[in-house]
Protein backbone atom coordinates (compact mmCIF):
# COMPACT_ATOMS: atom_id res chain seq x y z
CA UNK A 1 0.00 0.00 0.00
CA UNK A 2 1.66 3.48 -1.09
CA UNK A 3 2.19 5.97 1.69
CA UNK A 4 4.76 8.24 2.85
CA UNK A 5 5.91 6.09 6.03
CA UNK A 6 6.75 3.37 3.73
CA UNK A 7 8.59 5.70 1.23
CA UNK A 8 12.51 4.75 1.48
CA UNK A 9 13.77 7.75 1.00
CA UNK A 10 13.15 10.52 4.06
CA UNK A 11 13.09 13.32 1.36
CA UNK A 12 9.83 12.09 0.07
CA UNK A 13 8.62 11.13 3.31
CA UNK A 14 9.27 12.97 6.55
CA UNK A 15 11.20 15.61 5.14
CA UNK A 16 8.65 16.28 2.23
CA UNK A 17 6.85 19.31 3.02
CA UNK A 18 10.26 21.24 3.39
CA UNK A 19 11.19 19.83 -0.14
CA UNK A 20 7.95 20.13 -1.86
CA UNK A 21 9.30 23.05 -4.15
CA UNK A 22 12.24 20.98 -5.44
CA UNK A 23 9.87 17.91 -6.01
CA UNK A 24 7.97 19.38 -9.21
CA UNK A 25 11.52 19.87 -10.94
CA UNK A 26 13.35 16.60 -10.08
CA UNK A 27 10.45 14.20 -9.89
CA UNK A 28 9.77 11.98 -12.45
CA UNK A 29 6.56 14.27 -13.63
CA UNK A 30 8.89 16.90 -13.44
CA UNK A 31 11.62 15.53 -15.80
CA UNK A 32 9.16 14.02 -18.52
CA UNK A 33 7.70 17.86 -18.43
CA UNK A 34 10.75 19.03 -18.84
CA UNK A 35 11.23 16.68 -21.64
CA UNK A 36 7.54 17.19 -23.95
CA UNK A 37 8.04 21.50 -23.17
CA UNK A 38 11.72 21.18 -25.44
CA UNK A 39 9.79 18.55 -27.93
CA UNK A 40 7.34 20.87 -28.28
CA UNK A 41 9.21 24.04 -28.36
CA UNK A 42 11.48 22.18 -31.21
CA UNK A 43 8.63 21.00 -32.76
CA UNK A 44 7.19 24.57 -33.56
CA UNK A 45 10.81 25.78 -34.58
CA UNK A 46 11.33 23.61 -36.79
CA UNK A 47 8.16 24.91 -38.72
CA UNK A 48 9.19 28.64 -38.17
CA UNK A 49 12.01 28.06 -40.71
CA UNK A 50 9.82 27.02 -43.60
CA UNK A 51 12.48 24.28 -44.81
CA UNK A 52 9.69 21.22 -45.20
CA UNK A 53 7.53 20.62 -47.29
CA UNK A 54 5.48 18.54 -45.20
CA UNK A 55 5.78 20.66 -42.21
CA UNK A 56 4.38 24.26 -42.71
CA UNK A 57 4.99 26.91 -40.07
CA UNK A 58 1.79 26.36 -37.42
CA UNK A 59 -0.78 29.51 -36.52
CA UNK A 60 -1.05 31.21 -33.67
CA UNK A 61 -3.84 28.61 -32.52
CA UNK A 62 -1.86 25.52 -33.14
CA UNK A 63 1.65 26.77 -31.64
CA UNK A 64 -1.53 27.24 -28.48
CA UNK A 65 -2.17 23.83 -28.97
CA UNK A 66 0.97 22.41 -28.84
CA UNK A 67 2.34 24.28 -26.00
CA UNK A 68 -0.61 23.35 -24.00
CA UNK A 69 0.98 19.21 -23.76
CA UNK A 70 3.35 20.76 -21.37
CA UNK A 71 1.33 23.85 -19.92
CA UNK A 72 -1.42 21.35 -18.89
CA UNK A 73 0.64 18.38 -18.03
CA UNK A 74 -0.92 17.00 -15.07
CA UNK A 75 -0.51 13.56 -13.03
CA UNK A 76 -2.60 12.24 -15.52
CA UNK A 77 -0.34 12.94 -18.09
CA UNK A 78 2.98 11.15 -16.37
CA UNK A 79 1.50 8.42 -16.15
CA UNK A 80 0.31 8.03 -19.53
CA UNK A 81 3.61 8.40 -20.62
CA UNK A 82 4.74 5.52 -18.13
CA UNK A 83 2.33 3.89 -18.95
CA UNK A 84 3.74 3.75 -22.67
CA UNK A 85 6.68 3.11 -21.63
CA UNK A 86 5.96 0.19 -20.61
CA UNK A 87 5.98 -0.64 -24.14
CA UNK A 88 8.86 1.12 -25.48
CA UNK A 89 11.33 0.42 -22.08
CA UNK A 90 12.67 3.77 -23.31
CA UNK A 91 11.36 7.10 -21.80
CA UNK A 92 12.17 9.46 -24.38
CA UNK A 93 11.07 7.42 -26.63
CA UNK A 94 7.74 7.21 -24.47
CA UNK A 95 7.70 11.20 -24.37
CA UNK A 96 7.43 10.98 -28.48
CA UNK A 97 4.53 8.77 -28.51
CA UNK A 98 2.83 10.56 -25.65
CA UNK A 99 3.29 14.03 -27.80
CA UNK A 100 2.17 12.71 -31.05
CA UNK A 101 -1.18 11.22 -29.47
CA UNK A 102 -1.29 14.63 -27.86
CA UNK A 103 -1.24 16.28 -31.73
CA UNK A 104 -3.48 14.05 -33.02
CA UNK A 105 -6.14 14.80 -30.70
CA UNK A 106 -6.07 18.54 -31.13
CA UNK A 107 -5.96 17.12 -35.32
CA UNK A 108 -2.32 18.50 -35.62
CA UNK A 109 -1.19 15.69 -38.87
CA UNK A 110 2.60 17.00 -38.73
CA UNK A 111 3.77 14.04 -35.80
CA UNK A 112 6.24 12.57 -37.76
CA UNK A 113 8.91 15.86 -36.73
CA UNK A 114 8.68 15.43 -33.47
CA UNK A 115 12.01 14.28 -32.69
CA UNK A 116 13.16 14.49 -35.27
CA UNK A 117 16.73 13.79 -36.29
CA UNK A 118 17.17 13.84 -32.31
CA UNK A 119 19.02 11.28 -30.04
CA UNK A 120 17.76 10.95 -26.60
CA UNK A 121 20.74 13.19 -24.93
CA UNK A 122 19.99 15.54 -27.01
CA UNK A 123 16.68 16.01 -25.08
CA UNK A 124 18.07 14.47 -21.75
CA UNK A 125 20.74 17.51 -21.71
CA UNK A 126 18.41 20.00 -22.40
CA UNK A 127 15.94 19.06 -19.81
CA UNK A 128 18.40 18.47 -16.92
CA UNK A 129 20.08 22.05 -17.78
CA UNK A 130 16.92 23.48 -17.35
CA UNK A 131 16.25 21.65 -14.40
CA UNK A 132 19.31 22.58 -12.65
CA UNK A 133 18.82 25.86 -13.67
CA UNK A 134 15.33 26.33 -12.20
CA UNK A 135 16.62 24.52 -9.35
CA UNK A 136 19.58 27.13 -8.62
CA UNK A 137 18.04 30.07 -9.27
CA UNK A 138 14.49 29.82 -8.17
CA UNK A 139 14.56 27.85 -5.30
CA UNK A 140 18.45 27.53 -3.38
CA UNK A 141 19.69 31.05 -4.58
CA UNK A 142 16.55 32.33 -2.84
CA UNK A 143 16.81 30.42 0.43
CA UNK A 144 21.04 31.42 0.33
CA UNK A 145 19.68 35.29 -0.47
CA UNK A 146 17.22 34.97 2.90
CA UNK A 147 20.05 33.71 5.38
CA UNK A 148 22.74 36.59 3.68
CA UNK A 149 20.50 38.97 4.36
CA UNK A 150 19.99 37.79 8.27
CA UNK A 151 23.93 37.72 7.98
CA UNK A 152 24.39 40.85 7.23
CA UNK A 153 21.59 42.12 9.56
CA UNK A 154 22.88 40.52 13.03
CA UNK A 155 26.54 41.24 11.69
CA UNK A 156 25.71 45.25 11.75
CA UNK A 157 23.51 44.52 14.96
CA UNK A 158 26.56 42.75 16.90
CA UNK A 159 29.24 44.84 15.22
CA UNK A 160 30.56 46.67 18.46
CA UNK A 161 30.05 43.76 20.82
CA UNK A 162 33.14 42.29 21.96
CA UNK A 163 33.60 38.22 22.12
CA UNK A 164 35.58 35.69 22.99
CA UNK A 165 37.64 34.30 20.24
CA UNK A 166 39.51 30.99 19.88
CA UNK A 167 42.17 29.80 17.94
CA UNK A 168 43.39 26.00 18.64
CA UNK A 169 40.51 25.56 20.81
CA UNK A 170 42.23 28.39 23.12
CA UNK A 171 41.57 31.35 24.50
CA UNK A 172 42.67 33.82 21.84
CA UNK A 173 42.75 37.70 20.84
CA UNK A 174 39.31 39.21 21.24
CA UNK A 175 37.00 39.81 18.44
CA UNK A 176 33.45 41.21 17.60
CA UNK A 177 30.67 39.00 17.16
CA UNK A 178 29.34 41.30 14.35
CA UNK A 179 33.02 40.55 12.45
CA UNK A 180 32.80 36.69 13.03
CA UNK A 181 29.55 36.98 11.39
CA UNK A 182 30.49 38.99 8.71
CA UNK A 183 33.31 36.16 7.71
CA UNK A 184 30.87 33.92 6.84
CA UNK A 185 28.39 36.33 5.09
CA UNK A 186 31.64 37.22 2.62
CA UNK A 187 32.45 33.66 2.13
CA UNK A 188 28.75 32.53 1.47
CA UNK A 189 28.25 36.22 -0.54
CA UNK A 190 31.26 35.56 -2.71
CA UNK A 191 30.06 31.78 -3.67
CA UNK A 192 26.98 32.96 -4.62
CA UNK A 193 28.05 35.56 -7.32
CA UNK A 194 30.19 32.84 -8.74
CA UNK A 195 27.09 30.47 -8.65
CA UNK A 196 25.15 33.38 -10.50
CA UNK A 197 27.47 33.56 -13.29
CA UNK A 198 27.02 29.85 -13.96
CA UNK A 199 26.87 28.37 -17.76
CA UNK A 200 23.91 26.08 -18.44
CA UNK A 201 24.71 24.11 -21.58
CA UNK A 202 22.23 22.44 -23.93
CA UNK A 203 23.58 19.79 -26.57
CA UNK A 204 21.25 19.96 -29.60
CA UNK A 205 23.78 17.82 -32.79
CA UNK A 206 22.15 14.34 -32.70
CA UNK A 207 23.91 10.74 -32.16
CA UNK A 208 27.19 11.15 -32.27
CA UNK A 209 27.23 15.12 -31.86
CA UNK A 210 27.91 15.90 -35.69
CA UNK A 211 24.46 16.99 -37.17
CA UNK A 212 24.46 14.19 -39.39
CA UNK A 213 21.22 13.37 -39.29
CA UNK A 214 19.84 16.45 -39.72
CA UNK A 215 22.26 17.90 -42.88
CA UNK A 216 21.72 14.73 -44.54
CA UNK A 217 17.56 15.61 -44.01
CA UNK A 218 18.04 18.66 -44.73
CA UNK A 219 21.42 20.13 -45.81
CA UNK A 220 19.66 23.54 -46.99
CA UNK A 221 19.95 24.77 -43.16
CA UNK A 222 22.44 26.08 -41.08
CA UNK A 223 22.25 23.66 -38.35
CA UNK A 224 24.75 24.33 -36.26
CA UNK A 225 22.97 28.29 -36.03
CA UNK A 226 19.66 26.87 -35.75
CA UNK A 227 20.58 24.50 -32.58
CA UNK A 228 22.30 27.75 -31.00
CA UNK A 229 19.15 29.85 -31.60
CA UNK A 230 17.11 27.19 -30.23
CA UNK A 231 18.83 26.39 -26.98
CA UNK A 232 19.39 30.49 -26.37
CA UNK A 233 15.21 30.29 -26.93
CA UNK A 234 15.08 27.89 -23.75
CA UNK A 235 17.73 30.06 -21.92
CA UNK A 236 20.63 27.70 -22.38
CA UNK A 237 23.74 28.11 -24.10
CA UNK A 238 25.24 25.80 -26.76
CA UNK A 239 28.10 23.43 -26.64
CA UNK A 240 28.59 22.72 -30.01
CA UNK A 241 31.39 20.65 -29.67
CA UNK A 242 30.18 17.18 -28.34
CA UNK A 243 30.14 13.37 -28.53
CA UNK A 244 26.72 12.18 -28.09
CA UNK A 245 26.67 13.45 -24.67
CA UNK A 246 26.98 16.84 -23.68
CA UNK A 247 29.90 16.15 -21.42
CA UNK A 248 28.29 17.33 -18.24
CA UNK A 249 31.56 19.38 -16.92
CA UNK A 250 29.21 22.27 -16.16
CA UNK A 251 27.13 20.08 -14.14
CA UNK A 252 30.08 19.35 -12.15
CA UNK A 253 30.87 22.90 -11.73
CA UNK A 254 27.48 23.31 -9.99
CA UNK A 255 28.10 20.40 -7.79
CA UNK A 256 31.74 21.78 -7.09
CA UNK A 257 29.98 25.28 -6.33
CA UNK A 258 27.18 24.00 -3.85
CA UNK A 259 29.75 21.47 -2.03
CA UNK A 260 32.18 24.53 -1.20
CA UNK A 261 28.70 26.72 -0.11
CA UNK A 262 27.39 23.81 1.93
CA UNK A 263 31.19 23.52 3.56
CA UNK A 264 30.71 26.81 4.64
CA UNK A 265 27.62 26.61 6.04
CA UNK A 266 29.11 23.03 7.92
CA UNK A 267 31.79 25.61 9.32
CA UNK A 268 29.41 28.01 10.62
CA UNK A 269 27.50 25.80 12.03
CA UNK A 270 29.91 24.00 13.58
CA UNK A 271 31.03 26.93 14.98
CA UNK A 272 27.75 28.12 16.21
CA UNK A 273 26.89 24.68 18.04
CA UNK A 274 30.44 25.88 20.08
CA UNK A 275 29.15 29.00 21.44
CA UNK A 276 25.91 27.60 22.30
CA UNK A 277 28.05 24.83 23.95
CA UNK A 278 30.48 27.37 25.76
CA UNK A 279 27.46 29.25 26.90
CA UNK A 280 27.98 32.59 24.43
CA UNK A 281 24.22 31.67 23.01
CA UNK A 282 21.24 30.97 24.67
CA UNK A 283 18.64 29.58 22.58
CA UNK A 284 14.80 30.21 22.49
CA UNK A 285 12.54 27.80 24.31
CA UNK A 286 9.42 26.45 22.72
CA UNK A 287 6.32 25.63 24.35
CA UNK A 288 5.61 21.81 24.72
CA UNK A 289 8.76 21.22 22.51
CA UNK A 290 11.29 17.76 24.22
CA UNK A 291 14.82 17.45 22.82
CA UNK A 292 15.81 14.87 25.19
CA UNK A 293 13.46 11.36 26.11
CA UNK A 294 15.12 11.35 28.98
CA UNK A 295 16.67 14.68 30.86
CA UNK A 296 13.97 17.23 30.78
CA UNK A 297 16.57 20.24 31.55
CA UNK A 298 17.93 19.85 28.08
CA UNK A 299 17.87 22.34 25.13
CA UNK A 300 19.67 20.70 22.28
CA UNK A 301 20.54 22.64 19.55
CA UNK A 302 19.29 20.39 16.82
CA UNK A 303 18.95 22.74 13.97
CA UNK A 304 22.32 23.12 13.73
CA UNK A 305 23.32 19.48 14.15
CA UNK A 306 20.05 18.69 11.27
CA UNK A 307 21.96 21.16 9.21
CA UNK A 308 25.95 19.58 9.63
CA UNK A 309 24.18 16.21 8.56
CA UNK A 310 21.88 17.06 5.98
CA UNK A 311 25.22 19.24 4.28
CA UNK A 312 27.36 16.08 5.04
CA UNK A 313 25.09 13.69 2.70
CA UNK A 314 24.43 16.88 -0.08
CA UNK A 315 28.28 17.08 -0.66
CA UNK A 316 28.71 13.21 -1.13
CA UNK A 317 26.44 13.20 -3.42
CA UNK A 318 27.79 16.47 -5.14
CA UNK A 319 31.57 14.81 -4.70
CA UNK A 320 30.14 11.35 -6.48
CA UNK A 321 28.18 13.83 -9.42
CA UNK A 322 31.29 15.88 -10.21
CA UNK A 323 33.71 12.83 -10.17
CA UNK A 324 31.41 10.37 -12.40
CA UNK A 325 29.27 13.10 -14.53
CA UNK A 326 32.34 13.99 -16.45
CA UNK A 327 33.43 10.91 -17.80
CA UNK A 328 31.79 8.49 -20.15
CA UNK A 329 33.26 5.51 -22.22
CA UNK A 330 34.16 6.58 -25.82
CA UNK A 331 30.88 8.47 -27.48
CA UNK A 332 27.88 7.16 -24.76
CA UNK A 333 27.05 4.69 -22.09
CA UNK A 334 24.39 5.11 -19.93
CA UNK A 335 26.05 5.04 -16.28
CA UNK A 336 25.14 9.17 -16.22
CA UNK A 337 21.42 8.32 -16.59
CA UNK A 338 21.04 6.59 -13.39
CA UNK A 339 23.31 8.94 -11.21
CA UNK A 340 21.09 12.07 -12.98
CA UNK A 341 17.90 10.68 -11.74
CA UNK A 342 19.44 10.81 -8.24
CA UNK A 343 20.57 14.19 -8.49
CA UNK A 344 17.84 15.86 -7.25
CA UNK A 345 18.60 14.45 -3.57
CA UNK A 346 21.71 16.55 -3.29
CA UNK A 347 20.03 19.64 -3.87
CA UNK A 348 17.14 18.48 -1.35
CA UNK A 349 19.46 17.92 1.49
CA UNK A 350 21.01 21.24 1.06
CA UNK A 351 17.79 22.89 0.95
CA UNK A 352 17.17 21.29 4.15
CA UNK A 353 20.27 22.48 5.44
CA UNK A 354 20.03 25.32 4.32
CA UNK A 355 16.40 25.72 6.30
CA UNK A 356 17.64 23.59 9.29
CA UNK A 357 20.32 26.90 9.58
CA UNK A 358 18.25 29.30 9.45
CA UNK A 359 15.70 27.95 12.07
CA UNK A 360 18.75 27.52 14.51
CA UNK A 361 20.05 30.43 13.74
CA UNK A 362 16.84 32.67 14.62
CA UNK A 363 16.56 30.73 17.83
CA UNK A 364 19.67 31.95 19.36
CA UNK A 365 20.98 34.78 21.21
CA UNK A 366 23.93 36.48 22.86
CA UNK A 367 24.51 35.78 26.40
CA UNK A 368 26.06 38.98 27.27
CA UNK A 369 26.45 38.38 30.70
CA UNK A 370 28.45 34.90 30.29
CA UNK A 371 30.27 36.58 26.84
CA UNK A 372 31.15 39.53 29.15
CA UNK A 373 32.40 37.54 32.56
CA UNK A 374 34.62 35.69 29.97
CA UNK A 375 36.17 38.55 28.67
CA UNK A 376 36.51 40.28 32.02
CA UNK A 377 38.41 36.97 33.29
CA UNK A 378 40.85 36.72 30.83
CA UNK A 379 43.84 39.14 31.86
CA UNK A 380 46.12 37.16 30.14
CA UNK A 381 44.74 37.71 26.51
CA UNK A 382 46.29 41.22 27.17
CA UNK A 383 49.72 39.84 26.75
CA UNK A 384 49.98 40.02 23.27
CA UNK A 385 49.19 43.46 23.11
CA UNK A 386 51.69 44.33 25.90
CA UNK A 387 54.66 42.64 23.81
CA UNK A 388 53.77 44.50 20.78
CA UNK A 389 53.77 47.81 22.85
CA UNK A 390 57.07 47.04 24.45
CA UNK A 391 58.59 46.24 21.23
CA UNK A 392 57.85 49.35 20.40
CA UNK A 393 59.80 51.03 23.36
CA UNK A 394 62.74 49.22 22.53
CA UNK A 395 62.05 46.77 25.64
CA UNK A 396 64.92 43.96 25.71
CA UNK A 397 62.94 40.69 24.83
CA UNK A 398 59.32 41.68 25.68
CA UNK A 399 57.50 38.50 24.20
CA UNK A 400 59.37 36.19 26.37
CA UNK A 401 58.84 38.42 29.79
CA UNK A 402 55.52 37.80 29.04
CA UNK A 403 55.45 34.15 28.06
CA UNK A 404 56.59 33.72 31.31
CA UNK A 405 53.75 35.96 32.82
CA UNK A 406 51.34 34.13 31.14
CA UNK A 407 51.90 30.75 29.10
CA UNK A 408 49.49 28.51 30.88
CA UNK A 409 48.22 30.59 33.65
CA UNK A 410 45.23 32.17 34.63
CA UNK A 411 46.13 35.96 35.39
CA UNK A 412 44.10 38.57 37.11
CA UNK A 413 44.35 42.73 36.70
CA UNK A 414 46.46 43.03 39.89
CA UNK A 415 49.37 40.56 37.94
CA UNK A 416 49.16 42.50 35.14
CA UNK A 417 49.11 45.87 37.10
CA UNK A 418 52.17 44.71 39.29
CA UNK A 419 54.09 43.31 35.95
CA UNK A 420 53.90 47.15 34.37
CA UNK A 421 55.19 48.85 37.48
CA UNK A 422 58.26 46.73 37.52
CA UNK A 423 59.13 47.45 33.89
CA UNK A 424 61.72 50.57 32.80
CA UNK A 425 59.64 52.32 31.00
CA UNK A 426 57.92 55.65 30.86
CA UNK A 427 55.44 56.51 32.52
CA UNK A 428 53.25 57.17 29.39
CA UNK A 429 53.53 54.02 28.30
CA UNK A 430 52.83 52.37 31.80
CA UNK A 431 49.70 54.17 31.55
CA UNK A 432 49.05 53.04 27.94
CA UNK A 433 49.15 49.42 29.07
CA UNK A 434 47.28 49.89 32.04
CA UNK A 435 44.40 51.18 30.47
CA UNK A 436 44.22 47.63 27.96
CA UNK A 437 40.81 45.63 29.17
CA UNK A 438 40.38 42.27 27.44
CA UNK A 439 36.77 43.52 26.29
CA UNK A 440 38.40 45.94 24.48
CA UNK A 441 40.88 44.62 22.65
CA UNK A 442 39.14 44.15 19.79
CA UNK A 443 41.20 46.29 16.81
CA UNK A 444 39.32 47.18 14.11
CA UNK A 445 36.76 44.88 14.18
CA UNK A 446 33.61 47.26 14.27
CA UNK A 447 35.49 49.13 11.59
CA UNK A 448 35.11 46.32 9.13
CA UNK A 449 32.10 45.37 9.59
CA UNK A 450 31.39 49.24 8.25
CA UNK A 451 33.68 48.96 5.31
CA UNK A 452 32.61 45.88 4.10
CA UNK A 453 28.18 46.51 4.30
CA UNK A 454 28.09 49.87 4.04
Amino acid sequence: MSHPLNNISPLDGRYKEKVAELSSIFSESGLIKTRILIECEYLISLSEEKKFPYLKEFSSSEKGKIRSIYKDFSLDSAKRVKEIEKTTNHDVKAVEYFIKEELEKGKIKETELVHFALTSEDINSTSYALMLKEAVNQVLIPELDTILSTLKEKSLQYKNLAFPARTHGQSASPTTLGKEILVFYQRLKRQKERLKKQDYLGKFAGATGNFSSFHSACNGLDWMSFAKNFLEKICLRQNLVTTQIEPHDFVAEICDKFKLINTVFLDISQDFWRYISDDFFAQKLKEGEVVSSAMPHKVNPIDFENAEGNFGLANSLFEFFSRKLPVSRLQRDLSDSTSFRNLGAAFAHTLLGFKAFKRGFSKISPNLEAISNNLKNSWELLAEPIQTILRCEGVENPYEKLKELTRGKKIDQEKITNFVNSLDISKETKNKILLLRPEKYVGLAEEIVEEVLY
